[in-house]
């Protein structure tokens, strides 16, 4: 009889345990494995695409679509596809679009893509991004307004007798149609050789209260692989700073998901073995900055994981280097908790391996995890920075993009 009641709750605790496997991460995402675009829900794991070389997939707000580039390997071709989860199937909003920088509407399925300098929208049919409006000319980066109703666009500065002039940013309406009256000129960078050489402003990013906007400004093409100026202005264009130097990397700087707090990576030289720390920069006033990295470490990806908590990709800084083959840096995630400035390490790869691009989803924390000089690799995930890790995808070609709910 004992052994009796022994195997039942064998039975019942596997069947508990498989419950709970099963729901241990209900989250949606996209990802490419071997060039094509899949997307996972729950433990499904469904093929979208075949024989194509696609890249840059990104959700519709409500998640029903997936905007993709489908190109090539030699990057000389970048054509725009929809998927549409509803209907199943893949299709161009255009006879032909060709872009590489497209951005979802915040509050609705509709998408803005910049066409050799043309900004353009797409009209609905049917439900669906179909056909397309002009919205301005002469764009070099833009962002929506957290309303959908307008953008933020930077028209690159002009090469001048006397050298490089301002960078212009504008407010334009959605239904501007290449109207110049509607093209509001919301703030003009003033540019200098000295504190703030650029010629051109990209990677528009909005803080959580909408008051705030972070942006790049990039010099010319050599230069800005060295250093970049990350920029503030508020959502009225009146008030502008020069926040830090840092490198080209769009996700090496989070706004704080309920605070006016900028994390950034800081740190000038192309190369990632010194000089790279995570720092954070409190708003209205950016003179009010922390660096947390420690002395002898860099800092190579971070994301805000909860008000206070920021995880980071940290290796050890490898100042002997000086030729030959750039080193592998090798990467662990840090938890920093800016509140009690405590920092502890969450993940622990193997001595070949390295954990980058951590994301936060919920209460989830993802990382990929590769092989040193492996081109894909694995996604993990950790519920809680205490939970147990472990793979949630296998052999990716770069980091999932996740659906969440607005």
């Amino acid at each position: 009889m004992m052994g009796l009641r022994i195997v039942l709750l064998l039975i019942i605790n596997c069947f508990l345990f498989s419950t709970m496997a099963s729901a241990e991460v209900p989250l949606t995402a996209a990802f490419i494995r071997d060039h094509q675009l899949w997307i996972k829900k729950g433990e499904q794991e469904i093929q979208i695409t075949k024989n194509r070389y696609v890249y840059s997939q990104k959700w519709s707000y409500d998640g029903r679509f997936i905007g993709y580039i489908d190109g090539d390997e030699k990057g000389e071709k970048s054509d725009l596809f929809i998927y549409d989860t509803k209907e199943k199937e893949s299709y161009q909003p255009y006879v032909r679009v060709v872009t590489s920088d497209f951005k979802w509407s915040p509050n609705k399925n509709q998408l803005a893509y910049n066409d050799q300098g043309l900004l353009n929208i797409t009209k609905t049919k049917s439900g669906r991004p179909q056909g397309f409006e002009n919205v301005s000319l002469g764009v070099s980066g833009f962002e929506w307004f957290p309303n959908g109703k307008e953008f933020i666009v930077s028209s690159q500065s002009s090469l001048r007798p006397t050298g490089w002039g301002p960078i212009p940013l504008y407010r334009i309406p959605v239904d501007a149609n290449l109207a110049i009256d509607k093209m509001d000129p919301f703030y003009t960078i003033q540019t200098n050789d000295t504190d703030l050489f650029a010629i051109d402003a990209d990677y528009f990013k909005w803080s959580s209260d909408g008051k705030w906007v972070s942006y790049l400004a990039t010099p010319t093409a050599s230069w800005s692989m060295d250093s970049n100026t990350l920029c503030v202005i508020s959502s009225k264009g009146k008030h502008f700073q020069a926040v830090g130097k840092m490198l080209r990397f769009k996700d090496w700087m989070k706004w704080a998901p309920s605070a006016n707090q900028l994390a950034y990576i800081s740190g000038e030289g192309r190369f990632f073995v010194e000089n790279k720390k995570t720092t954070v920069a409190d708003m209205p006033t950016s003179k009010q900055q922390k660096e947390y990295t420690p002395k002898g470490y860099v800092d190579l990806d971070l994301v805000w994981y909860s008000p206070y908590k920021v995880i980071v990709a940290r290796s050890k800084e490898y100042k002997e280097w000086k030729e030959g083959p750039v080193p592998t840096m090798f990467t662990a995630l840090y938890a920093i908790n800016t509140r009690k400035e405590e920092q502890l390490q969450i993940s622990f790869p193997k001595n070949n391996e390295l954990d980058e691009d951590p994301q936060a989803v919920g209460s989830y924390l993802t990382w990929l995890r590769k092989k040193d000089r492996e081109y894909n690799g694995d996604v993990w995930v950790k519920e809680g920075l205490d939970d147990q890790e472990h793979i949630w995808l296998k052999n990716v070609d770069s980091a999932p993009v996740f659906f969440t709910e607005k």
